[in-house]
């Protein structure tokens, strides 16, 4: 089998933390686009926030995380959260002006608060396909729905393909593409001075790796994004993911070493005409638990989502299905 091309990244830089209270960490293990569990009332409260550098927080429960970065020229966000929640990141500002988000995909639990920010007055920042897919009704196969586009105040207006770099205040922020890795227009933001990576929704440590396949996402381009993410950073790096807690170069390179075994495992099955229903039933999970010491909560929808994404990059991989 031949490996994926690897993944160009792209730059972009924004600024600080200041005057935001640092609170127990709160994690959540919900799912990209799952509704949130906590009652309404509770949605317009502050979120907690963990102080991760002088400058730099992320605000949790939005119902995944928000990073944060502070400085002279006003909070920069990283992701938005749900519209149900985004008051509650709003809040957790202390009314402090958002002068600039980033979208790290287009998935509706990290865009909802989009239309807050932008009415706002914050600049919006995506990967060119994120603003596309944000720009344009589409659908969602596995809820048999169509999805309408977001108002223009809450689509990005600053977008790019391959590099970006700006700076503010005292930060530098370098923001890369990781294709196809979760969707197909997947980013990571690199606080480099602050040495902290907003990673998004393509590093999962606590729920099942999320694959869009209907927007382009695969495990393929899963198992590149974690090796380059790996690449970039270092061992003092703290890297948040969409969901769960602050993870470690270390721990990630764990999830990267179980996404390139399953990248070579479910590549050679489909290769060989096997189903999600034939990975499951061969045993494949139950590798990856004595592997890895890791157990998905749905291994079937992972595998149906792997499935349906070598087959729409056989060619990619090599493949010459039977």
């Amino acid at each position: 089998m031949t490996t994926t091309d690897r993944r160009r990244f792209l730059q972009a830089s924004c600024s600080g933390l200041a005057g935001l209270a640092s609170v127990p960490f709160f994690g959540s293990l919900e799912g990209c686009q799952q509704a949130p569990t906590r009652p309404a009332a509770e949605r317009t409260a502050a979120l907690p926030i963990e102080k991760l550098t002088d400058r730099v927080g992320v605000i949790t429960g939005a119902p995944g995380n928000v990073v944060v970065l502070s400085s002279s020229d006003g909070i920069l966000l990283v992701d938005s959260g749900s519209a149900e929640w985004a008051p509650g990141v709003r809040a957790s500002l202390a009314g402090a002006k958002v002068a600039t988000l980033i979208n790290t995909h287009y998935h509706a639990d990290q865009t909802g608060g989009n239309a807050l920010f932008g009415a706002a007055g914050a600049t919006i920042h995506s990967h060119e396909i994120t603003r596309e897919w944000l720009a344009t009704e589409y659908y969602v196969p596995s809820e048999d729905r169509w999805v309408k586009a977001l108002p223009k105040v809450a689509q990005p207006t600053v977008t790019f393909r391959q590099k970006s770099e700006m700076k503010a205040g005292a930060e530098s922020i370098e923001c890369g593409y990781l294709l196809e890795a979760h969707t197909r227009g997947d980013i990571y933001v690199y606080f480099r001075d602050s040495n902290v990576l907003a990673a998004g929704c393509v590093s999962s440590p606590v729920r099942d790796p999320s694959l869009d396949w209907y927007a382009g996402g695969w495990i393929g381009g899963r198992a590149d994004a974690l090796d380059d993410l790996v690449k970039l950073v270092n061992d003092d790096t703290k890297i948040v993911p969409a969901y769960g807690p602050v993870i470690t170069r270390a721990q990630l390179a764990a999830e990267r070493d179980m996404m390139a075994y399953l990248y070579k495992r479910t590549t050679d099955d489909t290769d060989h005409g096997r189903s999600a229903k034939d990975m499951l039933n061969e045993g494949l999970m139950n590798e990856v638990s004595q592997k890895f010491n890791r157990k998905f909560m749905d291994p079937y929808k992972f595998f149906y989502d792997v499935s349906k994404g070598n087959w729409a990059h056989y060619t990619n991989f090599g493949g010459n299905i039977v």
